[in-house]
């Protein structure tokens, strides 16, 4: 394993305005989730959440979050590739369009300013994968798919 630690600071008028901190975990080896024939989720699972919003991801969207973040890795537009090459049995959603629908959803439902963000993702989500994004009031966020597995989590402080 490899673990790689990117920091960013953001300025405006000469003062940090905002600084991002990402660890990185790049492993070698097999992965359960490098199976093309893999079996997918296709409903969504239960949730008592306050908060709830569901979303599937589909190749336009992915293209286009690729294009906004300039994320150039074939893994979220190339399906051939992603499935031929990387052995994924479709397109990967993109962790950070994970972690921003999370945000939104404590953002729209709180109605409140969200002042920090601390997020873990944990396997990755295929396009057409119908994922329920899910939280509360207290900024715990998580996204699952059904049976119930827990494919990204977050944890939001607010104004």
């Amino acid at each position: 394993m490899a673990f790689v630690t990117v920091r960013s600071e953001f300025r405006q008028d000469g003062e940090v305005r905002l600084v991002e901190e990402q660890d990185h975990v790049y492993r070698s080896g097999e992965s359960t989730t490098k199976n093309p024939d893999a079996p997918r989720p296709t409903s969504l699972p239960a949730s008592d959440a306050p908060w709830q919003q569901e979303f599937v991801g589909d190749p336009v969207r992915l293209f286009r979050f690729s294009a906004l973040t300039a994320n150039a890795h074939r893994i979220h537009y190339d399906a051939p590739y992603a499935r031929e090459v990387e052995a994924y049995p479709g397109l990967v959603v993109h962790g950070p369009l994970l972690v921003m629908l999370m945000t939104e959803l404590a953002r729209h439902r709180s109605g409140r300013q969200i002042t920090s963000v601390a997020y873990r993702l944990r396997r990755p989500v295929f396009a057409g994968d119908p994922v329920l994004v899910c939280g509360g009031p207290d900024g715990a966020l998580t996204v699952r798919t059904a049976p119930d597995q827990l494919m990204a989590e977050a944890r939001v402080s607010f104004r």
